[in-house]
């Protein structure tokens, strides 16, 4: 019998989408607690890789009403978006090398 993956949401980029297949194909996740901590660290991937592009534009510095240099505040969407898909993949024990050949989530 084939195992169906389950599909990435929607309102995934490609990248994420990418991404969701790669990690529940290896990690073999049909939990929906693992799924939605997953979909959620992709959400943030998503987040964060829209405000690296907006920076790319804008710059890090921006000048505020009074012509002050300032920090864009995207910078904060930024950081923020990656803390939480780093904190979301440590939840699932990604960041852990898998300890075995086959699939499945590693041992702890």
């Amino acid at each position: 019998m084939k195992k169906t993956i389950p599909k990435a949401p929607k309102n995934l980029s490609k990248e994420s989408k990418c991404l969701w297949k790669t990690i529940v194909t290896e990690y073999n996740f049909t939990d929906s607690g693992g799924l939605t901590l997953l979909q959620t660290a992709l959400e943030a991937l998503d987040r964060l890789r829209e405000a690296q592009a907006i920076l790319k534009k804008t710059g890090l510095l921006v000048r505020d009403r009074f012509s002050q240099i300032r920090v864009n505040p995207v910078t904060i969407v930024e950081r923020d978006s990656r803390s939480q898909f780093l904190h979301a993949m440590k939840m699932l024990n990604l960041d852990l090398e898998p300890l075995k050949d086959g699939p499945g989530r590693p041992l702890l």
